[in-house]
């Protein structure tokens, strides 16, 4: 081989080694999450979006399943030290991760640590006040979060002669009457029955779901969900049942095309169906605010978050964490904020990307889209309604389901269910305060 042929080889196999050291520069950081069908494509924009705004890190967004699957995978990763740096936990899986002691690198240290610009005030208090410790650092970064909302058909409601739209629960039984006098197979249905019928039904009227400020202030405390108020409550509903005012239609999203197929007339869950119900719905849809229950309050409160948040695990190299915190400063950014909201109906974690949002004049042209943020800012939260913190929700939201079915199927009155499903929470409570103290 000729000398300027060596030459061009070496030069070659230089350029090749040095692309091959560039390449395995790039730091990867993995996202565990729980977005499936639409909202995953979201998701991966996200990632993909920020990996081409720089060339030091990759976020690798995957798919683990829905929450209860995601949160699972992520602890058992941990513990064979496999564990992503980010994983999505949904709100209710908060007081289980607080507890997994040396596992969690809380968001607000990340930053600090990090050195990347971070500042709290630009956050919504109704989103951040969920995941701050009682000295007020924020424990995960807010990334999906929704509230429920009263959705209705428009459509149906003119067919039906329902000229006004429901502010009270009154309201809602009369027009669920004329909807059913028009031909539709039912009035109303819900999903995510204990988030919807139990969490916020207490929040938007004040009352306590549990002791201990919902479980904010200690693990030693206890359900008062089964009170009176809530008692007459679901016993009217399941009363309305017989004559098709309400329908049970499933315990999470199940009876979303209830609605959207124009069986049932009005829909309560959260606001971040807006894509699907755009999507899927043949009719000219609304969302209001949830119904008021003048026989529990004279006046709403605000409703709490559902959704999910960002939370950083230990135990990766601390270079890795330079690259979550420059994503989550991306992640939370006006734009990706803004376009996140806009498109999915997720609240805008931000104050900015609320504002934004103004000027691009989404909600004038998308009147009603602002429903869950007024919701969630019409009063300052109070320890009734700032939400709630109690270990072993995830199973006992499977019992308030259980017991809340059984009240639907005529099996127990709403007192019986309640109270049962008071009971056996409250077992688990104290499980969870045995194994955190």
């Amino acid at each position: 081989m000729s000398y300027s042929k060596k030459l061009m080889a070496t030069a070659v196999f230089a350029a090749f080694a040095g692309a091959s050291t560039i390449a395995h520069a790039v730091t990867e950081v993995q996202w565990w999450h729980a977005m499936g069908g639409t909202n995953g494509e979201r998701v991966n924009k996200i990632a993909s979006d920020f990996n081409a705004t720089q060339s030091d890190y990759k976020v690798v967004p995957v798919y683990k399943g829905n929450y209860t699957e995601t949160m699972t995978a992520a602890v058992a990763a941990f513990r064979a030290k496999q564990q992503p740096h980010i994983v999505q936990v949904f709100e209710v899986g908060t007081a289980t991760m607080m507890a997994a002691k040396g596992a969690v690198y809380p968001v607000e240290q990340v930053m600090k640590d990090a050195g990347e610009p971070f500042d709290k005030s630009i956050y919504l208090p109704a989103v951040i006040s969920y995941y701050q410790t009682p000295k007020g650092e924020l424990l995960s970064m807010p990334f999906n979060s929704s509230t429920p909302v009263l959705w209705y058909n428009k459509d149906a409601f003119k067919k039906a002669g329902v000229s006004a739209v429901p502010e009270t629960w009154d309201d809602i039984k009369s027009a669920s009457e004329k909807l059913v006098a028009a031909g539709y197979k039912c009035g109303f249905t819900f999903g995510w029955q204990s988030w919807v019928m139990i969490e916020n039904y207490g929040a938007w009227h004040n009352m306590a779901m549990g002791t201990e400020e919902n479980g904010f202030a200690g693990t030693d405390t206890e359900f008062t969900f089964n009170n009176d108020k809530t008692k007459a409550r679901l016993q009217a509903i399941a009363d309305w049942s017989k004559d098709k005012l309400f329908t049970y239609g499933g315990r999470r999203g199940d009876s979303l095309s209830m609605f959207t197929n124009g069986e049932c007339g009005m829909w309560m869950n959260s606001s971040a169906y807006y894509g699907s119900i755009k999507k899927q719905a043949k009719f000219e849809s609304g969302q209001t605010m949830l119904p008021l229950d003048t026989a529990a309050a004279s006046k709403p409160q605000n409703s709490i978050i559902g959704g999910a948040t960002l939370w950083v695990l230990k135990g990766h190299d601390k270079a890795d964490y330079k690259g979550v915190a420059k994503f989550m400063t991306y992640l939370s950014s006006p734009e990706v904020q803004a376009w996140w909201h806009q498109e999915t109906g997720y609240v805008p974690i931000t104050t900015p990307a609320y504002e934004l949002s103004k000027t691009q004049g989404f909600y004038d042209t998308n009147p009603g889209t602002d429903t869950a943020i007024k919701q969630l800012s019409l009063n300052t939260p109070t320890p009734n309604s700032r939400g709630l913190r109690f270990g072993n929700f995830v199973q006992i939201r499977d019992i308030l389901n259980e017991e809340m079915e059984a009240i639907w199927g005529g099996k127990k009155t709403a007192a019986q269910g309640l109270d049962d499903a008071a009971e056996r929470g409250n077992k688990l409570l104290r499980k969870f305060q045995r194994a955190t103290n």
